[in-house]
Order: C-alpha cells, then sequence, then structure tokens
C-alpha cells in the first residue's frame, strides 16, 4: 500500500510538472488554424474548410482557407476534418462545494475552486459563474488572478458574491448569504457586492414547497432598483409562473431557472422586456429520466471524476425517477419551446457543483446541451445560447465567438454538434486565450489523486 501511495505521490508531482511547464510555454507570434468546419457562435452558417488567425491570444481574422492572409512566419495548424466551436460558458453554478463525496462550505478552499475551475476548461468550458454562493475575499482575488492569467489551465471564474436572502432562506449553499428583511438592508447589500465589482447580484423567490415565506416584492423591488442604479443586473430563483410575471414587471434582469409553466401572459411579458434572460437548468430533472452517459460512464466522466462519486450517482439514479417526473419534464419541455419559439433570450446554466451532490463539474455543460436539444430547441440554437448568449450574461464580452476581436477560446471536436449536440463531447483540443491546454497531463493528474485516495 506505502508503495502504491508513493507511485500515486510521484505521478501526481509529474502530471502538475507537465501542466505547469506546458502552460509557461509562449505563444507564436501568430498561428493559423485552417481546415476545420467553424462555428463561429453567432447562428449563422458554419464557414466550411475555415482559417482563423490568432495573434497574442486574440483572434484577428476569420474566413475560408485562401481568403485569410496570415502574417509572415505564422505557424500553421491543419484541422481538416474537424469542427471548431467556442468555448463554452455556463452562466449558472456553485462553485467550490462539492469534493468526491463531499459537499458543503468545508470544502471552499482555493485548492477546490481551481480544481473545479480546470475542469471546467478540460471540458471545453471557458468561463463558469458562481450565483450567490461565494462568500470571504478569496473568490474576488481568485477571480482577479484567473482574468491576470496567473491561472492558464483554468476556466474563467465569474462571481456574482454572496446572494441576498430573507433569513428563512438562509442555509446550505445560501448560509453566508446577506440577511434582509427591510429595504435600506437589501440596497446596502447590493451597494456592498458593487463595491466588490462583482458580476451580478443573485437573490431567491421561492416558498421551498410552501415550508417558508417568500422574499417580498418591496424588497426585491429594492434589490432590483438599487442594483440597477449601481449598474448591476439581478438574476433570481423563482420557478412560479406568477412570480416569474411579477419578477418581469419590475425589471428583473434574468432567471435562473426554467419557470414551471409558460402561457401567453408571460410570452407577452418577455417580448416587451426583450433582454430578459433564463438559464434553464435543466439536469436535476432530466438525468433522472435519462442518463445513458452513466452506464458505462463516458470516458469524460472517468477521467474526471472519482469512481466512487461515479458509483454513487449510479445508485442513486438506479432507484428511478420521480413519479410525477415524466410529466414535469413534459410540461418543461413545452415551454422551453415556447420560449424559444418566442425568441426570448436563453443561456446555459447547469446549476452543477450544488449540496444536491453528484453534479460533475464540467460535464454538467455537455448534458446540459443534450437536455436543451430534447427538450425541443435545435442543436444550432443551443450552441448560441451556450456562447454568444452566455458569454453576455455574465458579462464577458470577450468570449462567446470565433470572430475577430475576441479572445482565442475554442474547442476543436471531432465531429459536427449541428448533426448530433452530444458531439460537443467529442473533445479533440481546447484552446484558452490561444494556448491549448495539456489535457492528457490533466487526467493523468487526476487519475493519479483518485488512485491516492483509494488506498488511504
Amino acid at each position: 500500500m506505502q508503495q502504491a501511495k508513493r507511485l500515486s505521490t510521484l505521478l501526481v508531482a509529474a502530471a502538475l510538472a507537465l501542466v505547469a511547464g506546458t502552460s509557461e510555454t509562449k505563444a507564436q507570434t501568430a498561428t493559423v488554424f485552417e481546415g476545420a468546419r467553424l462555428i463561429t457562435g453567432d447562428g449563422g452558417t458554419p464557414i466550411e474548410d475555415s482559417a482563423f488567425v490568432i495573434e497574442a491570444g486574440r483572434i484577428t481574422a476569420v474566413g475560408r482557407r485562401g481568403e485569410v492572409r496570415a502574417p509572415a512566419g505564422a505557424t500553421r495548424v491543419d484541422l481538416a476534418g474537424k469542427t471548431v466551436i467556442p468555448a463554452l460558458v455556463d452562466a449558472h453554478s456553485h462553485i467550490g462545494y462539492m469534493k468526491n463525496l463531499t459537499s458543503g462550505p468545508q470544502n471552499y478552499t482555493r485548492e477546490n475552486i481551481l480544481d473545479h475551475m480546470q475542469k471546467f476548461a478540460y471540458f471545453g468550458v471557458a468561463a463558469s459563474m458562481a450565483l450567490g454562493s461565494d462568500f470571504g475575499d478569496m473568490p474576488y482575488e481568485l477571480r482577479d488572478e484567473i482574468t491576470a492569467g496567473k491561472h492558464p489551465t483554468a476556466a474563467r471564474f465569474v462571481t456574482a458574491g454572496r446572494g441576498i436572502a430573507p433569513p428563512q432562506e438562509i442555509r446550505d449553499m445560501r448560509h453566508s448569504a446577506y440577511r434582509i428583511t427591510t429595504e435600506d438592508e437589501a440596497r446596502a447589500a447590493v451597494r456592498d457586492l458593487a463595491a466588490r465589482k462583482a458580476t451580478i447580484v443573485k437573490t431567491w423567490v421561492d416558498s421551498r414547497g410552501g415550508t417558508i415565506p417568500k422574499l417580498e416584492p418591496a424588497l426585491y423591488t429594492a434589490i432590483i432598483d438599487e442594483a440597477h442604479k449601481n449598474n448591476l443586473r439581478v438574476t433570481v430563483h423563482a420557478t412560479a409562473l406568477s412570480d416569474v410575471k411579477a419578477l418581469v414587471r419590475a425589471n428583473v434582469d434574468g432567471l435562473a431557472h426554467m419557470v414551471g409553466n409558460v402561457d401567453d401572459e408571460l410570452v407577452d411579458l418577455l417580448k416587451s422586456h426583450p433582454n430578459v434572460y433564463f438559464t434553464l437548468a435543466l439536469g436535476g430533472l432530466r438525468r433522472s429520466l435519462y442518463a445513458p452517459w452513466l452506464n458505462p460512464p463516458h470516458q469524460l466522466i472517468s477521467d474526471s471524476v472519482s469512481p466512487e462519486q461515479i458509483k454513487r450517482l449510479q445508485e442513486r439514479l438506479a432507484k428511478g425517477p420521480a413519479a410525477n417526473a415524466p410529466q414535469t419534464w413534459e410540461r418543461l419541455s413545452a415551454g422551453v419551446k415556447r420560449l424559444a419559439a418566442a425568441d426570448v433570450r436563453i443561456g446555459v446554466g447547469t446549476d452543477g457543483g450544488g449540496q444536491q451532490g453528484d453534479q460533475f463539474i464540467g460535464w454538467t455543460m455537455h448534458a446540459e446541451l443534450e437536455n436543451m436539444v430534447a427538450a425541443g430547441m435545435t442543436p444550432a440554437q443551443v450552441l448560441v445560447a451556450a456562447t454568444k448568449t452566455s458569454a453576455g450574461i455574465v458579462n464577458l464580452d470577450e468570449l462567446g465567438g470565433v470572430v475577430p476581436g475576441k479572445s482565442a477560446d475554442f474547442v476543436v471536436l471531432d465531429a459536427n454538434p449541428l448533426d448530433d449536440i452530444t458531439n460537443t463531447r467529442r473533445i479533440a483540443k481546447v484552446y484558452l486565450r490561444g494556448q491549448e491546454l495539456p489535457r492528457a497531463a490533466m487526467a493523468a493528474k487526476w487519475q493519479a489523486e483518485f488512485r491516492t485516495a483509494s488506498t488511504r
């Protein structure tokens, strides 16, 4: 056993050294990627036999091969037969809480958050926004470090900071939320978030099945008003149709979950408030009904999730879904179709990493894309949602497209996701800020850690 531990330790050290060494490699003056089918992220027709130029981590030119002028001395990378998409963006997650078989604030450490952001990157996700579950100074510090390039194998960490909630809501991942009972307290909390440069404000309007009083309209109206005065947007956890309508009338910016029902009045309200967005978070329900990727585990899951955690989810899902799950899914699917048909802004939010357990970081993004197609959206609509729209939601305009001026964050796939959305899982390479991620070394590091843990 001791020999196994020493071997695992050596493997971890070797993998870490490879990751560090690769990430420090300097980019060439310019690189031209040629031959791929390019899905730029704007919903337009893909560019066949494309060429795009990367200089200093930025995209400087995009077009067809032979029509894009390459800088003198540029390195050329042949991507014939591949499909390129913009790196994905998760606009709703809860980072830092899960660690193997445990979940809670005891796991909320710099090391664990960085591990989560590296797993996002491994799956082709360039950024993820923690929505109201962060606390302390550390997440802001880590956000700034990643933005500055200090952790090149990590996806960008976007934070909404602490959420804002009534006393009865403060528990689990809301344990550190600002406790509010008055409009003055609500406004003070928003101002504190603005001072810390949080990306967005998160609050909850939910009775938790009738067990607690909902946040009162006067309080969430004060939150929205104060946020807009401070150039911040507000995302709300609310699923009841009446609450969602009231929030839209109060000029909320976004809803963190799919609304339970959609009617004509809501559609008309959303048409008159065209900037309101939804991040659907369909995974919790959908995987109880459909998760063939778990038996056997998809290779990406095996690469990045411990065998113990995989086994636990397999056992949970083997018990079967709740009796009303199929009817709930059909109702939500009908609503998603109506929102998409009405051109409502839909981004991608997985709700991954939460204390419900076994929501595999990174993988949840690819499962959610499949869920959205199953709910009635087209692969093209879903790819726009996962790139351009979600990048706008998390306020990172440098992401979301393979177009001139954007950061060079993209994924090279072995197959076309417009033919089958699950092809987003057929990842050949991931580039962040113009640099290829050392994905083999990253997976080797995790595998070594799993082996070490299993021998304890």
